[in-house]
């Protein structure tokens, strides 16, 4: 054993030190990326379920708000104001409040970016409602459409471009937002970008930073792709 490590350190000593030892530091260390692959990539992958999670979970409640401050135009003024209000919280005050309920927990995460999303996701989809066709849905109800079939059928559909249109600003922003996870052990490539911080660890920030922009990338593509395919319409507009 003694001499398999006097063996190692003469070859460190002759090839030098890591680029991402103490002593170098660099930037960039493609040794890094492959000595740490396992815990980056699971970083990588808790950092887009959270994301996931939190843009369903933010869909699923903004959905129904929408909805009923279409209905019910008098709870406009106070549906976009809470969730405006929402995310004005700073995430090192929201998160910290809900580990009594939630516990330190990747929920209370998921929860805390779902709710950050509404301010988007409840504004575009009031928007995309309102860009239907008043003629559009004149017609479909003298056809004898109900409201749930207008809504589904007709509504909806033609609502779909601006929808997605906040849906990919309030993705791409839940991205970045999910690394203030790290104050509760579950923010993903936030917690190597916090250990990055700490260590003054160059090559773990540009590494952890890299990915985030990556997913984000990531996940604006398959939201495009999901419009052009949930949207055939518009693919024969342009050609």
């Amino acid at each position: 054993m003694t001499l398999l490590a006097a063996a190692s350190s003469v070859r460190q000593a002759e090839d030098g030190p890591s680029c991402y030892s103490a002593l170098v530091n660099e930037w960039w260390c493609a040794q890094y990326v492959q000595d740490r692959r396992d815990e980056i990539f699971d970083a990588t992958t808790e950092h887009l379920s959270i994301t996931v999670a939190a843009i369903v979970f933010g869909l699923v409640i903004a959905f129904p708000l929408a909805l009923l401050a279409r209905r019910l135009p008098r709870f406009e003024s106070l549906i976009l104001g809470v969730s405006t209000g929402i995310y004005t919280i700073p995430s090192l005050a929201l998160l910290p409040l809900m580990v009594p309920f939630t516990g330190l927990s990747a929920t209370t995460v998921v929860i805390g970016l779902g709710l950050y999303a509404l301010t988007v996701l409840v504004r575009a989809m009031l928007d995309g409602f309102r860009a239907v066709p008043a003629d559009v849905v004149e017609s479909a109800t003298g056809l004898g459409y109900g409201p749930t079939r207008l809504l589904f059928k007709i509504e909806l559909p033609l609502a779909l471009p601006v929808l997605m249109a906040g849906l990919r600003v309030a993705t791409v922003s839940t991205v970045a937002l999910t690394t203030v996870g790290t104050l509760v052990a579950y923010g993903g490539l936030g917690n190597l970008i916090s250990h990055g911080v700490q260590r003054d660890f160059r090559a773990e920030l540009v590494t952890a930073g890299v990915l985030c922009v990556l997913i984000a990338l990531l996940l604006d593509g398959v939201l495009v792709v999901l419009q052009l395919f949930l949207t055939p319409w518009s693919r024969a507009a342009q050609t």
